[in-house]
């Protein structure tokens, strides 16, 4: 569909087009010395010690839970109300989830008290997700992990750029890990990067992520290295110099890039104030990332109706997220779970466009016809 308003849109240009054909010229493609930059690149934008780049998120997350220990008999809490890729990459261990609430209508992001409420003795860490890339309750959950002696992961995917009290989301815990996908702030395709102070994790996460070898084919091409040995059961997750120079390209834009999202998004917030429609985060805290735009809908508003009201005026939208212990999958895992607050938010949000390449007339079209759908459907439901 020819939308007159996409959900996202990429911020590609000539740098991005001059970058890869440099990549392509050198003819060296698999990971190199463009994903060391890169990598050096982002650790010093988060304010890291280490960054190490992957082939996206999902494997990054995989990783930490893995750098820390994380298996068979453990478990970790995760919000349900996050992308599948949180918590699957928990299971993939052989460990078990325990899913926590959030907070509520304003901030949909995992509420510190519930997760106090979920710890048991089997309890071996907690990952957060900086929804929509606003901040968590860092310091609450933190002192929470600190009191019982867990790790903490941030699933900053929706994050980069973003801060909480002058400190990188990411940088809060033992591990963050960000996501460059299509729709990202910061976007390679695919691609995803891990992030960590500890030397132990770094050289556990670079071990694993190239089949456990001790030495790479970037070594080996250059003299540095021969041979090499394979010390643990690793994994075939690494990124290629393409992916990672369309990183460098569009790391120079993120500042202003989430500055756009920022205007845009406050934007939103003043149109639709009096609206009828809930609007998470109004009240912000740190500087956030303003990866998407979610609404929360009245309850008298049917959202299949809603939505498609939006699609007939070539409005693109979409749903963040259905909740995961609602899939079929973890239900017959876990059986049914309560979690009041995530489900209510989960069957009444929905996702706006929001992209640095809007315009204010864009903005205001949206919000037009967001009203006035939202309007309409409210007077047909009353009548």
């Amino acid at each position: 569909m020819n939308w007159r308003v996409p959900l996202a849109d990429l911020d590609y240009g000539q740098e991005e087009e001059a970058a890869v054909l440099k990549v392509l010229h050198s003819k060296w493609l698999t990971m190199g010395a463009i994903t060391q930059e890169f990598e050096d690149k982002f650790r010093q934008a988060v304010g890291v010690r280490y960054a190490i780049a992957v082939s996206n998120a999902t494997e990054a997350l995989h990783l930490a839970c893995l750098a820390l220990g994380i298996g068979p008999g453990d478990e970790v809490i995760t919000p349900s109300l996050s992308f599948v890729a949180t918590s699957n990459a928990v299971l993939y261990t052989g460990a078990d989830v325990r899913f926590a609430d959030v907070i509520g209508p304003d901030d949909l992001t995992i509420d510190p008290e519930d997760i106090a409420h979920r710890v048991t003795p089997q309890t071996k860490a907690i990952i957060v997700m900086h929804y929509g890339g606003y901040p968590c309750r860092m310091k609450e959950i933190l002192a929470i992990a600190e009191k019982y002696g867990i790790s903490v992961i941030e699933d900053a995917a929706h994050a980069p750029g973003a801060s909480l009290d002058g400190k990188a989301l990411g940088s809060w815990s033992t591990i963050g890990c960000f996501s460059f996908f299509s729709n990202k702030n910061l976007s390679t395709g695919e691609g995803g990067m891990l992030v960590t102070d500890r030397d132990d994790v770094a050289e556990k996460v670079r071990l694993l992520r190239s089949h456990g070898m001790t030495t790479l084919t970037y070594d080996r091409h250059h003299g540095h290295a021969y041979s090499y040995d394979v010390v643990d059961l690793g994994y075939n997750y690494r990124i290629d110099e393409v992916r990672s120079v369309l990183g460098l390209e569009q790391l120079k834009k993120l500042v202003v890039n989430n500055g756009r999202r920022k205007a845009w998004t406050e934007r939103y917030w003043q149109a639709l104030a009096n609206s009828g429609v809930g609007l998470p985060f109004k009240d912000k805290k740190g500087v956030p990332s303003y990866h998407i735009f979610p609404i929360l809908l009245p309850n008298s508003i049917d959202r299949k109706i809603f939505m498609d009201s939006l699609r007939a005026e070539g409005i693109q939208t979409s749903i963040h997220y259905p909740p995961i212990h609602r899939f079929t999958y973890y239900r017959s895992r876990y059986g049914n779970i309560s979690l009041p607050r995530t489900e209510d938010i989960s069957e009444h949000e929905v996702t706006l466009p929001l992209y640095p390449g809007m315009t204010e007339q864009k903005v205001d079209l949206v919000t037009e016809i967001v009203i006035k759908s939202e309007k309409l459907l409210y007077d047909i439901n009353k009548g």
